[in-house]
């Protein structure tokens, strides 16, 4: 299967469990590998065959600003469905990162993969 990648991603927003980490936007990082046939695109050379990457960054960015989420498990598996549901999309990969969260770490998170169901 080829891929397409959105890597690193980083969009301000509130997660977290704590009165502190719900007080104020901090950063979020994302990657995302999407798995897709693109053998059609490369022989057609038309965006029209193409996993819209740009359209799935404004999409992922939008919901992460917005989200308000709790864990970064439940952010992750937003974004799976954000893209699972973008045509030829048949498999995501996904690592949401709250870099600075945890004293002395560069940055923590959770990586999860979904794939279309059949």
């Amino acid at each position: 299967m080829d891929k397409v990648f959105i890597k690193d991603l980083l969009v301000r927003g509130v997660i977290g469990i704590t009165d502190y980490e719900r007080r104020l936007p901090q950063d979020i990082l994302v990657n995302i590998v999407l798995s897709a046939d693109l053998q059609k695109a490369g022989q057609s050379d038309n965006i029209e065959d193409c996993v819209n990457y740009s359209l799935v960054a404004k999409k992922v960015f939008a919901h992460v600003e917005h989200a308000q989420r709790y864990t970064v498990e439940a952010l992750a598996s937003d974004i799976c469905a954000i893209c699972l549901g973008e045509r030829g999309v048949e498999r995501v990969w996904v690592r949401v990162e709250k870099p600075g969260a945890v004293r002395f770490a560069k940055t923590v998170g959770v990586e999860i993969e979904r794939e279309r169901e059949q």
